[in-house]
């Protein structure tokens, strides 16, 4: 049974943040809010955490997974970055954008694209996701939570915790934050390409 945490949307209680934390160490697997929808998040090396968020949402591994960030200095950790990316995602974080880049040596190979060796990444403008990646001191693995078949992400916490209370290890509810995902930009060849019109604004990369 999954263990459900009442949060703050602008003033997150520390504790409660701080026993978050400490499940997703200890390798459990939660939905949590963040700027554009609901997502599952687990431990940055947790394989088990993976295999959950696949059956959960039924992936194949081609999926693209993301490392949700608290800053550009962590992200930066993680993906190869040239000057003008760089300035172009700079420009757009914290935000709705998830950008697809090659991943260093530093992601598990568990994450990667199998022909692209690239990851997703993205720095949310959310009180409640901010304050939890500061505790970790290191990115959520995280996937949209939209179950097989649905058109449209769970939006509510009371909702995720009813129909997911055996699959999941903690609902964090922080209140409505919408049903539309990232923008999902890949940047990964060089050239921008624009792979998923969402919650973030386009016509900046256009």
């Amino acid at each position: 049974m999954a263990k459900y945490f009442d949060v703050h949307p602008e003033n997150p209680q520390r504790r409660t943040i701080s026993t978050v934390a400490d499940l997703i160490r200890s390798d459990a697997l939660i939905a949590y809010p963040t700027d554009s929808c609901y997502a599952l998040g687990a431990r940055l090396g947790s394989r088990d955490g993976i295999n959950r968020i696949r059956s959960i949402r039924r992936l194949d591994d081609r999926h693209h997974f993301t490392l949700v960030c608290e800053n550009f200095a962590q992200l930066g950790q993680f993906v190869q970055i040239d000057n003008d990316v760089f300035r172009a995602i700079k420009a757009a974080t914290p935000g709705r954008y998830t950008f697809i880049l090659p991943a260093t040596k530093e992601v598990p190979r568990q994450l990667l694209h199998p022909k692209k060796k690239t990851v997703g990444v993205r720095i949310p403008d959310h009180a409640v996701v901010q304050a939890l990646l500061s505790e970790l001191g290191e990115p959520l693995l995280s996937s949209t939570l939209l179950l097989p078949d649905e058109e449209e992400p769970l939006t509510q916490g009371w909702e995720i915790k009813e129909r997911l209370d055996h699959e999941v290890d903690a609902v964090v509810d922080s209140g409505d934050c919408g049903t539309e995902p990232t923008t999902v930009i890949d940047f990964s060849d060089g050239e921008l390409t624009i792979v998923r019109e969402g919650a973030g604004d386009t016509t900046r990369f256009e």
